[in-house]
């Protein structure tokens, strides 16, 4: 739960900041740290993906876990939810609901938050939740400034939406022998390097989708049990 809690207050310390500010900030600024922050992403999954020399297991993972992904539409049914949420609530009028939903829809909606919170639960690896927690903090410096106190209350939506899935992850993990960890997290330094591919804007990847491919090791060592 720690990445999770640094990204809260992450969140609520930029909102604070955004608050002050008021007046807005220049564009060209959050363009340049996001960017510079995308590149740290890209490291941070290069890292993770060297924690295994399965090669054949994490490309098998990944061709796996995309064609279930796929198959269920994993991305496009985030997209929905992303799109459901900002027309039900965001459109709503100015003030504390505005800044609330879009900013929870900024910060929740994605894959950095799904394999940032598994990684932080399976590997206690928060790398990627303290890489999230400074985009957020960016994020929520900016869109209080111009939306006011609405965007420091996402910060529990964030707590609540991390905490379960890291939680979550964390049950199992009592389950796992540090070999299939290591191959988990590799999956996911890979998943990790393509968020921030996709932050660059180099190529649009369909990582949601991608999301089943970290629990193949998983299912590869019950299924090597079960039959050897």
């Amino acid at each position: 739960m720690f990445g999770t809690i640094v990204n809260t207050f992450a969140i609520i310390a930029g909102s604070l900041l955004g608050i002050a500010l008021k007046g807005g900030v220049p564009a060209r600024f959050m363009t340049t740290i996001m960017q510079a922050i995308s590149l740290a992403v890209i490291i941070i999954g290069i890292k993770g993906a060297l924690k295994s020399d399965e090669i054949l297991l994490i490309i098998f993972s990944l061709a796996i876990g995309s064609f279930i992904g796929e198959l269920i539409g994993i991305e496009e049914y985030l997209e929905k939810l992303g799109n459901w949420l900002e027309k039900k609530f965001a459109g709503s009028g100015d003030g504390i609901s505005k800044g609330f939903v879009a900013a929870s829809l900024l910060f929740c909606v994605g894959s950095m938050a799904i394999v940032g919170s598994m990684e932080s639960g399976l590997a206690g690896n928060h790398q990627t939740l303290f890489a999230k927690s400074i985009l957020d903090g960016v994020a929520s410096i900016v869109f209080a400034s111009s939306m006011g106190i609405g965007v420091i209350f996402s910060a529990v939506s964030v707590f609540l939406y991390q905490g379960f899935i890291t939680i979550t992850a964390s049950l199992i993990k009592p389950y796992l022998i540090p070999e299939v960890v290591a191959q988990m997290s590799a999956v996911g330094g890979l998943l990790i390097m393509a968020i921030g591919i996709n932050m660059l804007e180099i190529k649009k990847l369909k990582i949601g989708n991608m999301l089943p491919a970290i629990f193949i090791p998983l299912f590869y060592f019950i299924l090597k049990k079960l039959l050897f």
